[in-house]
Formats: C-alpha cells, sequence, structure tokens
C-alpha cells in the first residue's frame, strides 16, 4: 500500500461548498492536508494523480441496496458480494449495507453468514472495494397493504422479544444493524422501543401508520423513513399519514430513491424543499439486474423484467431500482442542487444516520481517504477507499 497520495488540481467538495484548484494529501489512508490553488508543491510523496478538470466528493454510502451485476445479497455467497463491492467501487461507493427482503430464518441465517465472512475479509485484508458496514432488513414486520414488491408471506408481527432475536446480524467488528418497520402492525411500537434498546438503526418504511403512531414511533426510537414516498399511503388532506408527517418532522431523516421512475422531479424537489439536504439521504434499492442493462431477471422467485432503467415484476409493480449513487447524484445535480448539498445527501447523512461520521462520509483532515472523482459528464474517474486506489481510469482523461 501506497503510504501517501498526492491527488492535485481538482475541484474538491467540502461541507460547505466547492474549492477550485485544490491538492488533497492522503497518509495513511486518511485525508492528512487539504491545499488550496493546487499547493502541495515540493511535498515528497509516494503517488501523485493529477485531477485537473475533476471534482472530489466523499465516497458514496448507499444504506438501501439489494445487490447488483446478477447477485442478490439473499442469495449471495462471500465471492459474489465481493463482485457487488469491486462494481460499487467502479460506481463511486466506497461503503454500503447488503439488504434483506422478507425471507424464511434460514435464508437470513446464509444471507447473513456470508456477509459476515465479507465483511471480516474485506477489514483482514483490506481490499480496496467498497466496505460493508453490516446489513440492512427491509422487513420482515412490515404492513402486508403496503407490500411494494417485497413478500407477504415471509411479514410477521411482534409478540415478545425472541421475535427480535430470531434475525440473525453479522457480529463481525461494530457491524451496523439496521432494519425498516412499520410501526402499527400489532406489537409495533414495543418493537421499535426493543430494536432501538439493542442498537439497531430503525427506520419507519412499508407503511399506513397514522399521524399518532408515527409520533410514538418515533418516541420510541425510529428516527428515519425508507424510500420516502415509495410503499406508504400517500398524502391526503384529512389523513396526512407517513407522507405529510415525514415532510413536517425536522428530527426525522427521510431517505429517497432518485431514479426519474419512483420519484417524479417535482416531487423530489418538494422533499428538498421540506427537509433542506441536511435531512435527506439518497439510496439506490438497486437489486441484482443493477449493471446488467435491459431484460429479464430472476429475483426474490419471480420474474422481473427491466425495460428502458423501470423495473417492474409479474404484477407490474415496481420492483427496486437499477442505479447506483452516482447516478442518484448526478440526478439531483441535474436538478441545480449546489455539489456541496448533494454530498451531504450521498455520504455525510448516511454515514451519520449510521453512527460512523466521525470517520467518513465527508472531504475533512484526519477521515478516512474515502473518495471519488467525476468527470464533467457524472463519469468515475478515480475512488480511492481507505486511501488506496479501488478503480483508476484518470489515464484515459484528455487533457
Amino acid at each position: 500500500m501506497d503510504d501517501t497520495i498526492l491527488l492535485r488540481g481538482a475541484r474538491v467538495v467540502l461541507p460547505d461548498g466547492v474549492v477550485e484548484e485544490t491538492s488533497v494529501l492522503i497518509a495513511s489512508g486518511r485525508i492528512a492536508r487539504i491545499f488550496p490553488r493546487a499547493g502541495g508543491n515540493g511535498i515528497r510523496v509516494d503517488q501523485e494523480i493529477e485531477l485537473a478538470g475533476l471534482t472530489i466528493y466523499p465516497g458514496f454510502i448507499d444504506v438501501h441496496i439489494h445487490g447488483a451485476v446478477g447477485v442478490d445479497t439473499m442469495e449471495a455467497t462471500a465471492g459474489d458480494l465481493h463482485r457487488v463491492a469491486g462494481f460499487l467501487a467502479r460506481e463511486g461507493v466506497t461503503a454500503w449495507l447488503p439488504t434483506l427482503v422478507p425471507a424464511p430464518v434460514e435464508d437470513y441465517k446464509s444471507a447473513v453468514r456470508w456477509i459476515e465472512n465479507l465483511i471480516a475479509e474485506q477489514d483482514e485484508h483490506s481490499i480496496p472495494a467498497a466496505r460493508a458496514l453490516g446489513l440492512h432488513y427491509e422487513g420482515p414486520f412490515i404492513n402486508v397493504a403496503q407490500c411494494g414488491a417485497l413478500r407477504p408471506a415471509y411479514f410477521r408481527s411482534y409478540t415478545q422479544p425472541s421475535d427480535v432475536k430470531d434475525l440473525p446480524v453479522a457480529r463481525t467488528r461494530k457491524a451496523v444493524r439496521m432494519i425498516t418497520v412499520a410501526p402499527e402492525i400489532d406489537g409495533g411500537i414495543e418493537l421499535v422501543r426493543e430494536l432501538t434498546a439493542r442498537g439497531w438503526v430503525v427506520s419507519i418504511g412499508h407503511t399506513r401508520a397514522e399521524v399518532e403512531t408515527l409520533e410514538e414511533a418515533h418516541v420510541a426510537g425510529a428516527g428515519h423513513m425508507t424510500h420516502f414516498f415509495n410503499a406508504m399511503s400517500p398524502l391526503n388532506h384529512r389523513m396526512p399519514g407517513p407522507v405529510g408527517w415525514g415532510l413536517l418532522s425536522d428530527d426525522v431523516t427521510c431517505d429517497i430513491i432518485a431514479d426519474g421512475h419512483h420519484v417524479a422531479p417535482l416531487m423530489l424537489q418538494l422533499a428538498l424543499r421540506c427537509k433542506t439536504a441536511g435531512r435527506l439521504l439518497l439510496i439506490s434499492d438497486g437489486v441484482a439486474a443493477t449493471g446488467r442493462g435491459d431484460g429479464d431477471f430472476h429475483i426474490w422467485n419471480e420474474k422481473i423484467t427491466v425495460a428502458k432503467g423501470r423495473t417492474a415484476n409479474e404484477r407490474g409493480q415496481i420492483a427496486g431500482s437499477v442505479i447506483t449513487m452516482r447516478d442518484a447524484v448526478w440526478r439531483m445535480l441535474a436538478l441545480g442542487v449546489p455539489p456541496h448539498e448533494v454530498a451531504r445527501m450521498a455520504s455525510a447523512n448516511p454515514a451519520r444516520l449510521l453512527g460512523v461520521a466521525d470517520e467518513c462520509g465527508s472531504i475533512e483532515e484526519g477521515k478516512r481517504a474515502d473518495l471519488v472523482a467525476l468527470d464533467e459528464g457524472g463519469k468515475v474517474r478515480l475512488t480511492l477507499i481507505g486511501g488506496r486506489v479501488a478503480f483508476d481510469e484518470t489515464e484515459v482523461i484528455e487533457r
């Protein structure tokens, strides 16, 4: 591993704005210095990378992704997950939460065992690929009436603490445990309270909860909402429900799928206007077909068709997305959102939600060198993970 790297001459997206012609010094896997106006001349380094014409963002963090390149997290081995991690690094993602759908307990155990192996191997070998930070259960404690593309046969209610123990978790290092629940199910508020006490990140989703129930869930520990607008009862002037409550709850964060199919551009702008960039997260909700183009795919025991970038299951329902975080970032930039605000949504806010903001999620001295450089067309040209080059296409840039 190179001990020191100098990234020279790029635009750099800092927490409060963008600085031009800036150089970033990386030492021992962390950001050591940020030099304005292409500074850093005369410093002896092991490697110097010229990035004039590119913009450096903090590495993207995807808290909701089911798979990519033909790999589904429910069926993947550690080798399969390494393939996903490598693909994500090429798309600028430096950390992710493999996300599981409702399934039999034995399927959960198998999936979590391989996720645990992935985390251990990434830690042991310092593999330069998107780091799995833990896992995310989308369900099974959710509302059948808002099932979306998930399989209701495996949904559950909550009766006692042992119901939570039935969910296997990765026990390698400080693995994150995130879960999406509908607080209105039987025992839902007690469930949120129990999960919070056990250290889970609890998110509200696949729900038709009324405002009073949502408030109770929030007090019990649920402070986030999953794929906002989607798989929840819509806004109604007499029953504001999850959407109205989420838009107006300033201390609740929301994640959103900016793929052009799940949420209309105007609604993205509405969410941004109400929540601000400080309380919105971008996610992919990517499925195994991501990176494979249009066609038919067998996912979650049914056929999912991708046509012009939109997924549909056999019932005609949208079934996850085929975008990556890079696509979501580029869409928000195209809406005119400033780069530093997009970086909050793609990096800083996910890091804060998962409790890792002290080490990553923004470009600041002392933090991990998890960085991605984009060109003017939104293509990833360089990804660094922990100061190691995970993807490099800078040599093809025309000067």
